[in-house]
Formats: C-alpha cells, sequence, structure tokens
C-alpha cells in the first residue's frame, strides 16, 4: 500500500520543480533544511492524493512520516489532518493528536508544521484545551516542536482565543531562531486582526525586546504611523 502511495505521488510530481524546493526551503550546508530532499510536488497536488489514504493503518502513515522525501512525509501529515477531520469518536481525536505530538519532530521544515499544527493539535484544543501540553512543547529543545506548539494556536486566535498565543509569544521573545520570530509575528498580526487594542497592548509592552523580523511581521497591517512607532523604538 505505501509503495501504491508514494508511486502516485511520484506520478504527480514535477521534478523540473525540484531545485525551486531545495532552495525555497533552505535545504544548503547550514541550514534549517539541510539534506532534504523533494520530488517536486505541489500541496494541492499532494493533498488530493493524500486524502485518499487518511484510513489507511496508523503504522503506514507512520512510514510516510519517517521518509527522507519531503513530499512523502508531508503527505503523511495531511492524510493525518483528514483522518482527524473525519474523526467523530473523542478518544480516537486524542489517540490522533497523541501520535501527532510524539511524531512532531519529523515535521521539520516550516510548511509540515503549517499545514497540520492547526488542523490537528490546534482543532483539538478547541474544546479540550491543554495549556500544559503547548508549554510542554514550547519548552522542547526541538525547534518543530516549538513551532507547532505557536502555530497550532492559530485555531484558537480564529476563534478569538488569544491567552495560550500571547503566553508564547512572550516567551519566544528571546528565542535565538528566525523561523520562531516569524512564527510569533505572524500570529500576533492575526490576533490583531480580530482586536487591534490587545496587539497593541502587547507591542507597548514588549515591541522594544522582540526580534525585528518578529515586529515587522505583528505590524504589518497595522497603520503607517503606528507601523512607524514601533520600528523607532527599536
Amino acid at each position: 500500500m505505501i509503495k501504491i502511495w508514494q508511486e502516485e505521488l511520484r506520478k504527480a510530481a514535477n521534478p523540473e520543480k525540484i531545485k525551486i524546493f531545495m532552495s525555497f526551503f533552505k535545504t544548503g550546508k547550514g541550514e534549517y533544511g539541510e539534506g532534504d530532499k523533494f520530488i517536486g510536488l505541489s500541496v494541492p497536488e499532494n493533498r488530493r492524493v493524500a486524502k485518499k489514504y487518511f484510513d489507511v493503518e496508523i503504522s503506514l502513515i507512520d512510514e510516510m512520516l519517517k521518509s527522507e522525501i519531503h513530499e512523502f512525509r508531508l503527505s503523511g501529515f495531511l492524510a493525518l489532518v483528514e483522518r482527524f477531520k473525519k474523526c467523530k469518536d473523542k478518544d480516537e481525536q486524542k489517540r490522533i493528536v497523541d501520535f501527532y505530538v510524539t511524531r512532531g519532530t519529523f515535521a521539520n521544515n516550516w510548511d509540515l508544521v503549517d499545514l497540520s499544527a492547526p488542523y490537528i493539535l490546534g482543532t483539538r484544543m478547541l474544546n479540550n484545551p491543554n495549556p500544559a501540553l503547548l508549554d510542554q512543547l514550547s519548552f522542547s529543545d526541538n525547534l518543530w516542536l516549538q513551532r507547532i506548539a505557536i502555530v497550532s494556536t492559530l485555531t484558537l486566535v480564529r476563534k478569538n482565543r488569544f491567552e495560550d498565543t500571547l503566553r508564547l509569544s512572550e516567551r519566544y521573545l528571546t528565542h535565538p531562531h528566525p523561523l520562531i520570530h516569524k512564527a510569533t509575528g505572524w500570529l500576533l498580526r492575526e490576533i490583531g486582526k480580530k482586536d487591534e487594542q490587545i496587539l497593541l497592548d502587547f507591542l507597548e509592552k514588549f515591541s522594544t525586546k522582540m526580534p525585528r523580523t518578529a515586529l515587522r511581521y505583528a505590524i504589518e497591517r497595522l497603520n503607517p504611523d503606528l507601523r512607524q512607532h514601533f520600528m523607532q523604538r527599536k
């Protein structure tokens, strides 16, 4: 079954895109995606195929997540998203989330995180809040688990629940990695779309401590005077 799944992905791929993907996802020496391998498959095509395999044995999804091929790992995560989406049993939902968290280190690029975390862990958090789990992930030594923690809160922000995002954003003020800076700024910007005053209050308190990239992402939708105000405080 897994060979059929992978072959279907390969047939939908465009090898001419491989070099583009390798550059886009920073696979050079010393970069965060160093050594990753691609087949040149777009996300829409990957999602189309992955949806066919959402109900396979979890061991097959696990095997996909552990593949050295980027798009195979993504297909595994997209199948898991679909599996969680279709699942109505609360206990089984929890098992899917637990499995996802234990395999989070295989979501080892930003797209793998961003296309899975809000739709699995984030959705689970809506009806089953677990701040301790988000804290556990954010305190991890693994960059991808740290990104999963904050990106998963996108689902909460969209439902006007900001507490977890704000707590993690404050925690990440001194984080060294640009991918966390970008994610933090992005999530703060999303809060601003819902309630600009909450974003402004956070920025007034913390903008001088924020990494410049996080700040730029966070203020992107503010009016020019406010953007200038916060950038001049850096």
